[in-house]
């Protein structure tokens, strides 16, 4: 909790290991899918020595390996620790990067993760007086309903938009007096869109704290501009988790655009994903957790797939506290994007989250999409932009924008427009990225 003591990076990881320690003896015998993988490592790998050792002699766990066993063990696998009649909460995977999984927590997990969920907002500064407005429809994702489960712990007025269109959702929001707004940074800009499209004045909401997640978005400083501009007087607190893993990051209270890992909760490694080594002081690299807290169904060493740019190394000791004065693990920028969305253009790295901070400085650009083509085998990619409705000079601004994709990446990248109301908008995660099939040249 932030008001709690901070413990020192040497604490951490002496609760890090005593954690470790009894999950690892907790799924020894009632875990079919981790004793199959334990069981060349042989019996005296539960008597681990270091999370060293750990980190050296245990294999990593990927998402393909958890879809196939699931697959071949329908309808959850055998990655659960307790007889199934202990579990009580069941949800789902997107499915935006594979085979959606299936995920069981029981209460104790259950309550473990709220708790978790309860520090991204005192993180953020949620009080017990806040309205939280949840706008989406609750369906089987994990985060909407740990999101609202966390609120109401802590005792705030809950209000659910599920079911309700954008315009219903705006009006809900100002009759409610909402004060926290959470979504996605995408879908707070649609509504924003709205509002100013309806003739509704967002200087008449109370909402004072956007809590975006699911998206790169409220990390990236052009998009945080620019929620910010679209909603006045409101602060934009990033976050992010997943499924199966549960709430990992809350945003430092002290640096925007800084997230913290929960390490109470998660053993977090960083490392190169071509040669799976861990990565240097303050270099790029695959987040790789082992979920300390989650015994039902818990996941050990997993590749996450999320690029970070962590501070230091998760082992190193001594390091000065965050301008917060944590120590918890700190990465820059948030979530930068996926192992698998980084494109190569023309020999340059591209991933989303850059194109979508040169993208967001333009005010009159509403909607974006990326075109990926490979027309003699080589990735080149194009930009469709969709300008507001009262935008003077459609093609000058493709121009403007053209221009800064050149001054950023060194690449001529062209940038049409499409009239207004022609690219979809989007509730949860956005899907930009778009891959022509065209044949290859011969």
């Amino acid at each position: 909790m932030p008001d709690a003591p901070r413990p020192s990076r040497a604490e951490l990881r002496a609760r890090q290991f005593h954690s470790l320690r009894e999950l690892l003896t907790a799924i020894a015998d009632g875990n079919a899918f981790y004793r199959r993988r334990l069981e060349p490592l042989g019996a005296e790998f539960f008597r681990i020595e270091s999370i060293e050792d750990f980190s050296r002699r245990f294999p990593f766990t990927t998402k393909s390996e958890v879809a196939a066993d699931q697959l071949a063990n329908p309808p959850y696998g055998t990655n659960l620790t307790y007889p199934l009649a202990q579990y009580t909460r069941c949800h789902q995977t997107s499915g935006t990067t594979g085979t959606p999984l299936r995920w069981l927590d029981t209460p104790a997990d259950w309550d473990g993760l709220t708790a978790s969920w309860l520090q991204v907002l005192l993180a953020a500064a949620v009080k017990p007086a806040d309205r939280v407005f949840f706008a989406f429809s609750f369906g089987p994702f994990i985060g909407f309903w740990m999101a609202f489960a966390a609120a109401e712990r802590l005792g705030c007025l809950c209000i659910p938009g599920g079911g309700l269109s954008t315009s219903a959702r705006l009006r809900s929001i100002l009759d409610h007096r909402a004060t926290v707004l959470c979504c996605t940074p995408t879908y707070a800009l649609h509504l924003a869109e709205t509002a100013a499209r309806e003739g509704i004045d967002l200087h008449r909401s109370a909402v004072r704290c956007l809590l975006v997640a699911g998206e790169p978005g409220g990390s990236v400083p052009a998009t945080r501009a620019r929620l910010q501009q679209a909603w006045p007087g409101a602060r934009v607190c990033d976050h992010h988790g997943m499924t199966e893993v549960g709430p990992v990051t809350y945003e430092c209270p002290a640096e925007p655009g800084v997230l913290h890992v929960m390490e109470h909760a998660y053993l977090a490694e960083v490392i190169d994903p071509a040669s799976s080594r861990a990565v240097a002081d303050g270099r790029r690299g695959e987040l790789v957790l082992t979920t300390l807290g989650r015994i039902g169904m818990p996941l050990l060493r997993y590749r996450t797939g999320d690029l970070v740019q962590p501070r230091f190394a998760p082992g190193r000791f001594g390091v000065p506290p965050c301008a917060c004065g944590r120590h918890e693990l700190a990465l820059t920028g948030g979530i930068l994007g996926r192992v698998d969305d980084m494109v190569i253009v023309r020999g340059v790295n591209v991933f989303p989250s850059a194109v979508d901070d040169v993208i967001r400085r333009f005010a009159e650009v509403v909607e974006y999409q990326v075109l990926l083509t490979r027309p003699g085998g080589l990735v080149e990619m194009g930009i469709e932009i969709e300008p507001t409705a009262d935008c003077p000079e459609p093609a000058a601004l493709a121009r403007s924008v053209q221009e800064e994709f050149h001054i950023a990446f060194a690449l001529r990248v062209p940038v049409t427009f499409v009239p207004p109301g022609t690219l979809p908008r989007y509730e949860l995660k956005a899907r930009r990225w778009v891959r022509l099939n065209q044949p290859q040249a011969a």
